[in-house]
């Protein structure tokens, strides 16, 4: 009998930590591509990209990087690429608005990612306060927003990550949309957690808190858990007991274990052979496509479609 299939997403670079946190951390579109490369050699089926400035490292959602990074890590392999629709906490993603001085994660600078000919895109409906680097930035997504980032998916054949922080975000965002048709199941929720001394409105680690959530989901969900820093693990396993699947990469977990930096491919390694532990085997990015529904349907086929 054939062992159940998990996918595994790699998510390299996000948009806050810098090389200095952790040297091993890949910045520019050759590194990102190079370590993307290693993880679908070692099991990961789908990447989770964010891109970042030339020069400064700066977060960005700037297309024309997006399509370097995509082109590279197309060339390479058939991985999943899920371009960010969050883009980060500095660089071009930051400013300040003009009608009440108050830090922000800039909309406009977010519409950016869906344009670099990805089929997947993180879909963050979700409004919270970030605090970093001393600022404390607004991510507004009112149900406007989120609508409008769900409707321009659609559109451009793009398949939704939903990205959620918390029960209120499935209950309402999430199960709102989805209900309204702005997605196909299965809809694929990525479900952040851990992360809640940084964002206001997100939920900590527990597997009671990962359970409540998980019981939340729509009907037609699917799920993977990003589990921030020392979470990362036993989300990942606690996900695989629940029927989900994982996500591991520097994007949310700095350290292979307490004080030692990770790579990317240490983290894909580590877990890909705890899920063949636990009775599982590793989707292919062909098999991850079927699992997602992928591709979604599109008169004209995506600039960086698998050859």
């Amino acid at each position: 009998m054939s062992k159940p299939k998990v996918i595994v997403t790699i998510a390299p670079t996000g948009g806050m930590a810098y090389k200095s946190q952790n040297p091993h951390l890949p910045t520019q579109p050759d590194e990102i591509a190079r370590d993307v490369y290693d993880c679908y050699n070692a099991g990961a089926s789908v990447v989770a990209i964010h891109a970042r400035r030339p020069g400064d490292d700066g977060a960005t959602c700037d297309p024309a990087i997006y399509r370097d990074i995509n082109r590279r890590i197309r060339d390479k392999c058939d991985i999943v690429i899920n371009n960010s629709t969050g883009g980060g906490v500095h660089g071009d993603m930051i400013g300040q608005t003009a009608e009440n001085g108050y830090w922000e994660i800039l909309w406009e600078e977010r519409l950016k990612g869906m344009d670099a000919g990805a089929e997947m895109c993180t879909l963050d409906a979700t409004t919270i306060i970030a605090s970093f680097g001393g600022k404390e930035l607004l991510m507004h997504t009112s149900p406007e927003r989120s609508k409008h980032l769900a409707m321009e998916m659609k559109k451009r054949g793009i398949k939704p990550e939903w990205e959620v922080f918390s029960p209120t975000h499935i209950v309402q965002d999430l199960a709102t949309l989805t209900a309204a048709g702005f997605d196909d199941e299965p809809f694929f929720v990525n479900l952040v957690l851990g992360v809640h001394r940084g964002f206001q409105n997100a939920m900590p680690y527990t597997p009671r808190v990962l359970q409540s959530m998980v019981d939340l989901l729509p009907k037609g969900s699917i799920f993977c858990v990003s589990g921030i820093g020392p979470a990362q693990l036993p989300s990942a396993m606690n996900s695989l007991l629940l029927g989900g699947h994982v996500r591991v990469g520097l994007e949310d977990n700095l350290y292979y274990e307490h004080g030692v930096p990770a790579t990317n491919q240490q983290l894909t390694e580590r877990v890909v052979r705890l899920v063949r532990e636990m009775g599982y085997e590793p989707a292919t990015p062909k098999e991850a496509r079927e699992i997602m529904g992928l591709p979604r349907n599109r008169e004209v086929l995506p600039e960086f479609a698998v050859r």
